[in-house]
């Protein structure tokens, strides 16, 4: 039934004429005032997200690809701006218990200990159909069957991009229509607010990251599993970004930064605790809970969400993976790398705490077990852009 509701959908949406479907690279573009954004079936991908600095330069301020196609034929695999389900993150074991009844999905992470993004044929591993498509918003939708990678019933989900005037909106929706199921999901864009045009640097250790409400994040054990723990990031620490604005290097060459991401890593991978409710009811759309500067380009990223955590990852390792640049990005008169190099990005991931659904102390279950009859599983996020006039982004 719910595959037959889709392609109904997708057919009226095809005789309304309402798109004129993908550029050359297989990309979708929607935009807005100081705003350009481009999108792919694959995963429901941003594969480029434009924003006009103080200079009126467009810079392309994401990690991705030039063309579709090789979001497919990559065999590292990122997962670059797409949405990781159905349950984002890691989950311990591969294993969680709903009712009492066992389940085992794919083990594709650190040996067979753990899932990562949903297991190896994750949501970000698979093509969404568009059943929505206007100049300023794009809807993806996907059918997720019962047992695929091992989840339990069906889930249906609607992915919806939308852009502003220098703002970027979206909105994730999901249902699980036929058995209880863990749903949890996120929007896995990789950052750099500079382009790659930065002469001086291709890295974002000098990005200013402020996390308001996290003075608390998810204890993990060094394959970055969560352990039950929650931890305090006492002020000044390397975790601290709460107390004030920091640059996200500025701790580097602490002792207590080796590890922070897993065994032998220096950096971050972290799930922070977004802690607003101890100042009564709030309004997500009121304050951002990540603010993310770059002083080269005069860009600001404000971060609303109405989740409760926020996974922070600062790209320790991508060198060893030689990814290229897109065309959109960097330099070609040779005087920097043309592909990412270690730290020369950030992730910014809103999602709820990671594995809750086997920590079942945390009482996340209202917000990670899903079944037919509760409501709808949804995540919202709105990211939008100032620009600094005093920016150093000339060049």
């Amino acid at each position: 039934m719910a595959r037959y509701l889709l392609a109904a959908v997708s057919l009226l949406v095809a005789l309304a004429g309402a798109t004129n479907g993908p550029d050359e690279d297989g990309k979708y573009t929607i935009s807005a005032e100081g705003i350009r954004a481009q999108f792919i079936p694959y995963g429901a991908s941003l594969t480029n997200l434009f924003i006009n600095d103080t200079s009126g330069t467009e810079r392309d301020i994401v990690l991705g690809f030039d063309n579709a196609t090789f979001y497919t034929e990559d065999t590292v695999h990122p997962h670059y701006g797409g949405v990781p389900g159905r349950y984002a993150n890691r989950i311990k074991n591969s294993t969680f218990v709903i009712d009492g009844e066992e389940f085992h999905v794919d083990p594709n992470e650190n040996g067979g200990a753990d899932t990562l993004h949903g297991g190896s044929n994750g949501w970000d591993h698979r093509n969404f159909t568009v059943v929505s498509y206007t100049c300023d918003s794009i809807t993806f939708s996907i059918v997720d069957p019962d047992g695929e990678q091992g989840f339990p019933g069906e889930v249906i989900s609607y992915i919806t991009y939308t852009v502003k005037p220098y703002e970027w909106d979206l909105k994730m929706v999901a249902l699980a229509t036929t058995k209880k199921t863990p749903i949890m999901l996120s929007s896995h864009v990789y950052w750099n607010l500079d382009g790659f045009q930065n002469p001086d640097t291709t890295n974002t250790d000098n990005h200013t990251l402020h996390l308001p409400y996290s003075g608390q994040r998810v204890g993990v054990d060094n394959i970055l599993i969560p352990d039950g723990t929650i931890l305090p990031n006492q002020q000044y620490s390397v975790n601290d970004f709460w107390s004030s604005p920091k640059q996200l290097g500025a701790n580097l060459t602490s002792p207590d930064i080796h590890g922070n991401c897993g065994f032998n890593c220096s950096g971050y991978d972290t799930c922070y605790l977004v802690n607003r409710a101890q100042n009564g009811p709030y309004d997500w759309h009121t304050a951002p809970v990540a603010s993310l500067y770059s002083a080269f380009s005069g860009i600001t990223v404000d971060v609303y969400s109405d989740q409760d955590a926020f996974q922070i990852y600062s790209c320790p390792g991508q060198s060893q993976a030689g990814i290229p640049l897109k065309k959109t990005q960097g330099f070609t008169d040779g005087s920097q790398p043309r592909w990412v190099q270690d730290y020369a990005c950030v992730v910014m991931e809103v999602e709820d705490w990671i594995d809750a659904i086997n920590q079942p102390e945390w009482q996340r279950d209202a917000k990670n077990i899903f079944g037919p009859g509760d409501p709808a599983y949804t995540l919202e996020a709105v990211y939008k852009f100032t620009v600094d006039d005093d920016a150093k982004n000339s060049y």
